[in-house]
């Protein structure tokens, strides 16, 4: 299985027993290039009807049957998957009240054209190693903007140079690098779209590999670039190299890194910040009972748990104008016994909505290594929905979110305020440019830049 497989926006799989997940990644991009796929059932079953051989819908019913606990099966055949997941009579009626995947969404003093964003997705691309981005960074994000996405979440940015997750890896740590994402930025907003980044340390998880350094799935040693990491406690993640317990006045500098770092990109024209807490970085490294061992005001209970992502959250909130949106992203579950969990994840939004957060940006896993993730279409949802409903708070919804219908249904039942399309938006930059045209909304009501309005679907 390539390392292309087991990555997924910014929480990379690798590490994870994800069984049959070559299977979901081929449904997920069932709408791309078939060209170097392997031939599906459901492709042959097209081919069947070209020449005439039709199947009655009780025939594949039945045939879906026999093959029940068949993963391939189930998710190469997304219309059965829709079939199975269609918006009830009921949802059909609440949704008419419910915005839309292009109707706007106000944040504070910033209105972002539409529900569909673009999430943070690591592209370990800064070569250099100087933190900087580049001219692919520019085409990378600006090109999704001009694709119509309506938030584009730039991918993890590390607040200080050992928190980053390899030496690749982009960064604000300090006034030096502003300069360089102006551009990107001008270029993001000039197309459209709210342009935003995801603010993080890696804790126990910096210096690792990629695929520009080497190492991949490794602590990069010190003499190829690599260097000592901290984290709460000493508790190593998987094979990697044990940190270093985190002192109180090195905890308090980090709150005051995340907030430096905050202002800076406010200084470069970000107009939305988003605090990574998710996916066993060090934020969430502090929240997981499973990483955090301390016996100070840092660890123990929830509330102690929480701690460092409170201050950070009203460090930043204080660093950055009134009208700018803070978003936290977070896992609402580890998938480990005796770890994070939803229960602690909704308790936890109820507080960070208290303390000036607008959006959770709802995620699962990424603290423990070994453990098994039921990846499928949507599979995210579910929590996004709890933590929607139950903490009173407005949140973006990930998990192979790939179709336009799918999508759809989400904001319609009420699941989720915004979708954010990661795999397939890595494919395909002009995803919702194609999904208004999937799903019949007129060309002149979608966001088309008037330098590819000849070309509107």
């Amino acid at each position: 299985m390539s390392n292309d497989d087991l990555t997924h926006e910014n929480f990379d799989f690798r590490g994870f027993d994800v069984p049959d997940l070559k299977a979901v990644t081929l449904a997920s991009s069932s709408d791309g290039d078939q060209s170097k796929q392997p031939k599906t059932k459901h492709e042959d079953a097209s081919k069947n009807r070209k020449h005439g051989k039709k199947k009655s819908k009780s025939d594949a019913r039945s045939k879906k049957r026999a093959g029940a606990g068949k993963t391939s099966e189930s998710f190469d055949d997304y219309e059965d998957y829709e079939e199975r997941e269609a918006v009830s009579k009921a949802d059909k009626k609440v949704s008419k009240d419910r915005p839309g995947l292009f109707a706007p969404m106000t944040l504070r003093e910033v209105t972002v054209r539409n529900r569909i964003w673009l999430p943070p997705m690591c592209t370990y691309s800064s070569f250099a190693r100087d933190g900087r981005p580049t001219p692919f960074h520019y085409q990378h994000y600006v090109s999704r903007a001009f694709g119509g996405f309506g938030m584009v979440i730039v991918e993890s940015t590390a607040v200080a140079p050992e928190g980053r997750i390899t030496p690749c890896d982009l960064g604000l740590w300090e006034d030096g690098q502003i300069d360089a994402w102006r551009w990107i930025v001008d270029g993001i907003r000039e197309a459209g779209a709210v342009p935003a980044i995801q603010l993080n340390h890696a804790g126990r998880k910096a210096s690792t590999g990629c695929f520009a350094v080497g190492y991949d799935g490794q602590s990069v040693p010190e003499e190829a670039g690599g260097w000592p990491t901290m984290a709460p406690s000493e508790i190593a993640f998987g094979g990697l190299r044990t940190p270093r317990a985190l002192s109180v006045d090195e905890i308090h500098g980090l709150v005051g890194a995340f907030a430096a770092a905050a202002g800076r990109a406010v200084a470069a024209g970000f107009q939305a910040i988003q605090i990574h807490a998710a996916h066993g970085y060090l934020i969430s490294q502090f929240l997981d009972p499973l990483s955090n061992e301390r016996d100070d005001e840092y660890g123990g209970d929830l509330t102690g748990r929480s701690c460092f992502l409170v201050e950070v959250v009203d460090a930043v909130r204080g660093a950055v104008p009134e009208g700018v949106p803070v978003l936290v992203r977070i896992s609402a579950t580890d998938w480990a016994a005796g770890g994070w969990d939803l229960d602690q994840t909704i308790a936890l939004s109820k507080v960070l909505k208290e303390h000036g957060v607008d959006v959770m940006d709802v995620s699962t896993g990424g603290i423990m290594s070994g453990v098994s993730i039921p990846v499928k279409p949507n599979y995210q949802v579910p929590f996004a929905e709890q933590v929607k409903s139950k903490a009173d708070i407005p949140v973006t919804a990930v998990g192979l979110i790939t179709k336009p219908k799918q999508a759809a249904k989400i904001l319609a039942r009420g699941e989720a305020d915004a979708v954010e399309i990661g795999r397939a938006a890595l494919r395909d930059p002009y995803w919702p440019l194609r999904a208004a045209n999937k799903l019949g909304i007129p060309s002149t009501e979608v966001p088309y830049a008037p330098q590819y309005v000849a070309g509107a679907y």
